[in-house]
């Protein structure tokens, strides 16, 4: 196969945190969105991210935690819960993995 035949456009795909607790807390699951894969530039912050540094990880993620229109919902105004923040963050860079 041809790699070029792989390259496409990366797209949202919806992600869900059904989580008991978080359910039990909030009343229903948390949905949020990410790309499929990441454009080169994002790629390159996260492989150069120290892992031990948590506010850098969370600074690269936070580029990858959209909305329905593909917008961060994380900025210098607007924040998580930490419960739910270091499950999304999991979810995010575990589909990453994939």
């Amino acid at each position: 196969m041809k790699l070029e035949k792989l390259s496409q456009k990366p797209k949202l795909i919806q992600i869900t945190i059904d989580d008991e607790d978080i359910v039990k807390e909030f009343g229903e699951a948390v949905e949020f969105y990410t790309w499929d894969r990441i454009p080169i530039d994002q790629f390159v912050k996260m492989a150069s991210v120290d892992q031990n540094n948590y506010h850098s990880v969370l600074d690269a993620v936070s580029e990858l935690i959209l909305n329905e229109e593909g917008k961060p919902i994380i900025n210098k105004e607007t924040s998580l819960p930490n419960k739910v923040l270091m499950r999304v963050v999991t979810k995010v860079v575990n589909n990453l993995g994939k």
